[in-house]
């Protein structure tokens, strides 16, 4: 089934779970269509960038559309003019049968010029979208005026369809398919006693400090043990600060941003993945974190958060622990118990099975493509 894949920028190289669907697809049949193209194309896909330079006309009309848009939309997203003409173009000469908008706010571009097209159209929620984006009024319009145009909804977790229709944003075929990871690259190793680790960039939404205190609180009478971070962001030098002043430089590694492959050998020899996330105060929350469906897969025994999807992966007591957000002292609490519960081998074990039944990227793939299927039948 020839399918167009509506993304924001390609190609990035960190979203695995969008990569995934470009190159695998229905066999791999399928097309690019982004907001901005940055000329990396490791698939050889055809690629359609809506944000090219538009023409003079477009440049003279755009007061018109910008309104026009915002009345009936309820959004100034949608293509017009030449551009617009040029998109349906593009997706009739390389006969598009099926529209995957990746996030919910590129399926805003897409919806109305599918639905013309008569091409099926869905979305995949998968965080920010059904979080941060809902704080605008206009935007939660214009998913509701949006809905009725797909033929389904597609979220990483429950949590984010709740929100949604919180908000009165609702679809009848909507599904819950997480992205999922290769349990045949994350796989356990010979891990290392007490050694953990926090994976993620260093922003609001990943709380590092809090993570960094907890670790060093609840390990204060274990030399042994050890944090490693990876991930950059806004909040690393203050970490490194905190870090220096908490006197834990020698139990903390930062790093800095690395390769996904650096990362699963960590996830391999690591014992304990921490990760408080929160809600940030713009309203951005996590969809169901693959760093956390990754240490599952490897067998990690994961300290974390009641937070968006995360407690639909944990299972409290038996392949994890969570805490409320911001509860540092919980979170401090949960390391140590992690620390000293005789069974840890046996929840990193059960996690990994429980990795191995829900998270398979294969069957979820397989999953997607039957319930795209299912929903045209």
């Amino acid at each position: 089934m020839r399918t167009a894949i509506g993304t924001s920028d390609y190609h990035v190289s960190g979203e695995t779970f969008i990569n995934r669907h470009i190159d695998l697809l229905f066999g791999g049949d399928t097309v690019v269509v982004c907001g901005r193209f940055n000329g990396d194309n490791p698939y050889g896909k055809p690629v359609f960038a809506r944000r090219a330079r538009p023409s003079g006309a477009d440049i003279l009309t755009a007061p018109f559309w910008t309104l026009w848009n915002r009345m009936v939309h309820s959004t100034t997203r949608l293509p017009y003019g030449q551009a617009k003409r040029d998109l349906a173009t593009f997706l009739r000469d390389q006969k598009v049968e099926l529209v995957l908008a990746e996030f919910g706010t590129q399926a805003l571009a897409l919806a109305p010029l599918a639905n013309e097209l008569d091409i099926p159209i869905f979305t995949y929620f998968r965080g920010t979208d059904a979080s941060k984006a809902l704080r605008a009024a206009r935007i939660q319009s214009a998913y509701r005026k949006m809905m009725p145009r797909l033929a389904g909804v597609i979220s990483v977790s429950q949590f984010l369809l709740d929100n949604l229709a919180r908000h009165g944003v609702t679809h009848p075929n909507a599904h819950v398919i997480p992205s999922g990871v290769d349990v045949r690259r994350f796989v356990p190793g010979d891990k290392i006693p007490l050694r953990c680790l926090a994976v993620g960039r260093f922003v609001e939404k990943k709380a590092p400090l809090v993570t960094l205190r907890a670790f060093a609180e609840a390990t204060r009478d274990r030399p042994e043990a050890h944090l490693d971070f990876i991930g950059d962001g806004p909040l690393l030098a203050p970490a490194q600060t905190l870090a220096t002043e908490l006197g834990v430089t020698g139990k903390v590694t930062f790093h800095g941003a690395r390769p996904h492959d650096d990362v699963r050998a960590a996830l391999a020899h690591a014992q304990f993945f921490l990760q408080h996330s929160i809600t940030a105060a713009d309203g951005n929350t996590e969809g169901l974190p693959t760093a956390i469906q990754e240490a599952m897969a490897s067998g990690c025994v994961t300290v974390s958060t009641r937070h968006a999807g995360i407690p639909e992966a944990i299972d409290e007591g038996q392949t994890g622990f969570l805490v409320d957000e911001h509860d540092a002292e919980g979170f401090t609490a949960a390391i140590a118990e992690a620390m000293n519960r005789p069974d840890a081998d046996e929840m990193a074990r059960r996690a990994r099975t429980v990795a191995e039944s829900r998270f398979d990227n294969n069957a979820l793939l397989e999953k997607l493509e039957a319930t795209i299927r299912g929903s045209l039948n």
